[in-house]
C-alpha cells in the first residue's frame, strides 16, 4: 500500500448551504468512486473554499457521508485577483495499491476550466 493524494474540485453555482453540502458530497463521492476507494482507506480529507463561500463548512458534507471518523479540515482558499468564484477544493491522502498516474482527479460543473487536462 502507498499513500497517495486525490484531488477534486467543484464550482458552485451560488453560495446556498443546501446547495453547498449537495455538490461538495457530489465532489466526494465521484471522486472516491472514480477511483474504487473505500472509506476505509481514507487517511484524512483538506477542504479549500475559495473567500466567497461562507454559508458552510465543506467538511460537513463528508460527516454527512458518514465520513465522520476520518480527519477533516478546511480553510480559506488565496484570494488572488481574477480567480473562479464559488470553488470548492479537496485533497483526499488514501491508501491504496493504485500508481500515482492512474489516480483521477475530479473536477465537475465550472471547476473542469481549472485542470482541463483532468476534468471529466
Amino acid at each position: 500500500m502507498a499513500v497517495r493524494a486525490i484531488r477534486g474540485a467543484i464550482q458552485l453555482d451560488s453560495d446556498d448551504r443546501d446547495h453547498l453540502l449537495r455538490s461538495t458530497a457530489e465532489l466526494i463521492s465521484k471522486a472516491l468512486h472514480a477511483n474504487e476507494i473505500d472509506t476505509e482507506a481514507l487517511i484524512s480529507v483538506m477542504f479549500t473554499a475559495t473567500p466567497d463561500v461562507t454559508s458552510e463548512f465543506p467538511a460537513l458534507a463528508a460527516r454527512e457521508l458518514g465520513l465522520g471518523d476520518v480527519p477533516l479540515m478546511c480553510a480559506v482558499e488565496m484570494n488572488v485577483p481574477g480567480a473562479m468564484p464559488r470553488v470548492i477544493r479537496l485533497m483526499a491522502l488514501v491508501e491504496t495499491d493504485t500508481p500515482r498516474k492512474y489516480i483521477q482527479h475530479t473536477y465537475l460543473r465550472g471547476a473542469a476550466a481549472l485542470r482541463l487536462d483532468l476534468a471529466q
